[in-house]
């Protein structure tokens, strides 16, 4: 909670101070922190390979809260000091930038909390998901969900931060409004190091990477060979993956059959079956832990538009431009308006929780009403209502500007309530409910156990890839769209065109639902063996298999006899 209020609270209204502070165009803000953003969702990648390869979950977020605590205190650094910024400029007009020697401490600040985000994200929500028990009969024990109850507690965090440090940042100091994020996080690094005795430290169980490269090595290797039409022929070990299957095995799929062959014993490999040359031969497992690492990548893919579409922060300087009267002598900050969409997914986890899943399961007849994909899929629907919206609103906000000749003074108030902005904001709320938190429980559910730290950062991955396609849509709708009457100008909304950009992310987004749909309909669910103390085998279905009959009988030889027959 501390992380998500310390990142909330230090970035949330960044574009403001880069153009009130720094005095930078509006475009290029907006593109410094979609680039830095995107560094920030690409570095917990290289961290989760730390951590599920040799440092573990708890270590690798400790050097990873440091390095992001010096970031936070960089930042303060450069709030603090009045000559790392350049004079005010309160018309913004003919303003002043901050130069490259003022910039730097601000590129430090982001590059160290970028570096310390990838020790962090990919780690959190899987060490809290590893204090639990998260096998299918103890999800379905449980009357809740752990996924939707760790995002209420981080859109808690989230809420804190935007009414409390943005409106701190905006009326009081952005000293102060820096300095409560860095002091929160430090504490919270005193406080997680002083519960350590009591966590549950699940052990890495080597490269992830190593891994994926030696069941491709051992395929190429084998292009020759045919692959058995009875899968019960290729190489078993369960000794040799004892260590990242403590959950279950992973059993034979008929998807990718070509990776099967890395599985074939031949006579060569069978000289020494005990200790085998894992560049020459595979368990089945390893090699279904490349499928189903595969099988999620064009689901998470679909999600890069949708990161895309939100990472380019107009809403701010739309709002700037706003009547933001709450009271007389009270006005609402721009940045605080995010505080409707934490709300409404604050309300939205408890409504779908309480309300959603039981009413749903009468109909499906699924423990948790609705699988992953169905759940993401009205996600990525309902934020393409949010765009149209928000496009609608930018056309009612210019019709009142020109009404009251304020098309030229992008300083003055519009006479036009920034309550306007409201309902895009609530229903990107309800898009987070389905999309982000189904997302990060799909790669979680689908991932193999011990690459779960790696799948989560995959969802860090698809936004930072997301922003970076943000960033160069951005620049490019910016570079073609004349100087007359440029979409996204950079000093001056009310000239601009932004409702276009808006009706053209809407255009985009349809086409990627349309891609999600394809690819949700042909996703086939990895099945895993358990095996409980008598020997007595079960099958654990991730959510939306519906089992006609047993997968198979677990003898007490440890053979294996199949009979599957899935339904999706």
């Amino acid at each position: 909670m501390c992380d998500r209020f310390a990142a909330t609270g230090s970035h949330a209204n960044m574009i403001t101070y880069l153009t009130q502070k720094l005095n930078m165009p509006l475009v290029k803000a907006s593109n410094t922190l979609s680039n830095f953003g995107g560094l920030s969702s690409f570095t917990p990648l290289a961290g989760a390979l730390i951590a599920d390869s040799f440092a573990g979950r708890f270590w690798t977020i400790i050097v990873g809260s440091i390095i992001y605590e010096l970031g936070l205190v960089s930042i303060v650094v450069s709030a603090v000091l009045p000559q790392l910024r350049p004079l005010p400029c309160p018309t913004q007009e003919n303003c002043e930038e901050a130069s490259s020697l003022q910039l730097w401490p601000l590129y430090i600040s982001l590059i160290l909390t970028a570096l310390g985000t990838g020790g962090l994200r990919p780690c959190l929500v899987t060490f809290a998901a590893d204090q639990f028990d998260m096998s299918k009969s103890g999800i379905e024990s449980r009357s809740w969900n752990f996924f939707n109850w760790h995002y209420f507690c981080m859109a808690m965090a989230t809420l804190t931060a935007l009414t409390v440090v943005v409106y701190i940042q905006d009326n009081v100091s952005w000293v102060w409004g820096y300095g409560i994020p860095a002091v929160a996080m430090g504490i919270s690094i005193i406080f997680f190091l002083i519960g350590s005795p009591l966590y549950k430290k699940v052990k890495p169980g080597g490269s992830p990477l190593v891994r994926v490269a030696q069941v491709i090595v051992a395929a190429v290797r084998k292009n020759k060979i045919v692959a058995p039409a009875d899968s019960g022929l290729l190489y078993e070990n369960t000794e040799l993956d004892a260590s990242i299957s403590s959950n279950g095995r992973l059993l034979h799929t008929d998807e990718f059959k070509w990776l099967d062959r890395a599985a074939v014993a031949t006579d060569e490999d069978k000289k020494d079956s005990t200790s085998p040359n894992l560049w020459r031969l595979a368990t089945v497992h390893r090699v279904e832990e490349l499928k189903s690492i595969i099988r999620v990548l064009p689901i998470s893919a679909a999600g890069i538009l949708v990161a895309a579409s939100q990472a380019h922060g107009f809403v701010i300087p739309q709002a700037r431009t706003m009547d933001r009267h709450i009271s007389h002598s009270f006005q609402i900050p721009p940045a605080s308006l995010s505080i409707f969409g934490v709300i409404t997914v604050l309300v939205g986890v408890v409504l779908y929780e309480r309300l959603f899943v039981p009413f749903a399961r009468r109909f499906t007849g699924n423990p948790v009403g609705i699988t992953c994909l169905q759940r993401m899929g009205i996600g990525f629907a309902v934020n393409i209502v949010a765009t149209i919206v928000a496009a609608l609103v930018e056309i009612k906000r210019k019709e009142v500007a020109a009404k009251h000749n304020l098309l030229d003074k992008p300083t003055a108030a519009t006479p036009i309530s920034v309550f306007w902005l409201v309902p895009q904001f609530c229903i990107h709320g309800v898009s987070e409910v389905f999309l982000s938190i189904g997302h990060i429980e799909f790669l979680y559910d689908q991932s193999p156990e011990s690459m779960r730290s790696t799948a989560i950062a995959l969802y860090s991955l698809v936004t930072s890839i997301g922003h970076y396609t943000g960033t160069f849509l951005v620049s490019s709708v910016h570079k073609y769209t004349g100087k007359e009457r440029n979409w996204l100008p950079d000093r001056n909304l009310n000239r601009g065109r932004l409702e276009n950009f808006y009706w053209l992310s809407s255009g985009i987004q349809f086409i990627n639902l349309i891609y999600y749909v394809l690819c949700a309909w042909w996703y086939t669910y990895k099945p895993l063996e358990v095996v409980n103390d008598n020997m007595e085998g079960d099958v654990e279905l991730a959510a939306g298999e519906v089992l006609s009959k047993p997968l198979y009988d677990c003898k007490g030889n440890g053979d294996i006899e199949h009979a599957r027959d899935e339904t999706h």
